[in-house]
């Protein structure tokens, strides 16, 4: 979800009411989900590079963070829409990790569509933090290196129990990965959107998602001739 302080600064406003305006998106962009039959929805809302941002924005973000959490949880159990938040949330402030464990809490029954929220996340930290997992496990002596394997990785990460990705929309028109769920996405398919987060809207998800079914996957493969 990129553009936020771009949106902002054309403005001439402060970062932080670009986060706020970015909200309204994140509706948005779970109403289009909910109409276009999407299952999965996850959001990139808090990397750890993010951490090295001013410390006002930062704070701005957990509040902003805190407060939709508080708020929505449950307008989201009555539409039916399960949130995971997924992490390294050991940094987070204890009040913001409460609120957003609530919200899991709360919710945790939905079943028209699964949001994933990724709080202070990135690939890299991700992928390090499964090898030293396994690397545990091995020398517990609960598994043999030979036994590391394509599954046994994914039943580390944050996604657990997810299938990987169809489509990664990317907005602003970023041609960037930005350490974002480095595994999953080996074979995801990719649309660029031009426009700023704050003015994503349900039709540009719409858009998205009929181009992605005029698509061929091949995984890598030949296509049928």
């Amino acid at each position: 979800m990129d553009g936020n302080g771009r949106w902002a600064c054309d403005r001439g406003l402060p970062r932080q009411e670009g986060h706020r305006a970015g909200m309204t998106a994140v509706r948005e962009a779970l109403e289009g989900c909910v109409e276009a039959g999407v299952g999965i929805l996850t959001l990139f809302a808090f990397s750890t590079e993010n951490w090295e941002r001013p410390e006002e924005e930062v704070l701005a973000v957990m509040g902003l963070l805190k407060y939709y959490a508080e708020k929505e949880r449950d307008e989201l159990r009555k539409k039916g829409i399960r949130v995971r938040i997924l992490g390294d949330l050991d940094r987070v402030d204890e009040d913001v990790r409460e609120a957003v464990e609530q919200i899991e809490k709360v919710t945790a029954d939905g079943q028209r569509l699964h949001l994933n929220l990724m709080l202070s996340y990135s690939g890299r930290d991700e992928l390090l933090r499964a090898a030293r997992l396994l690397a545990e496990e091995a020398v517990r002596g609960r598994m043999a290196p030979d036994e590391i394997d394509q599954d046994a990785l994914e039943e580390v990460l944050y996604t657990r129990g997810l299938p990987d990705p169809d489509l990664l929309i990317r907005t602003s028109g970023e041609f960037r990965l930005s350490n974002f769920m480095l595994w999953q996405l080996a074979y995801t398919e990719i649309h660029i959107s031009p426009v700023l987060w704050p003015d994503f809207t349900r039709e540009d998800l719409k858009a998205a998602v009929h181009e992605y079914q005029r698509r061929e996957r091949r995984f890598g493969r030949v296509s049928p001739s």
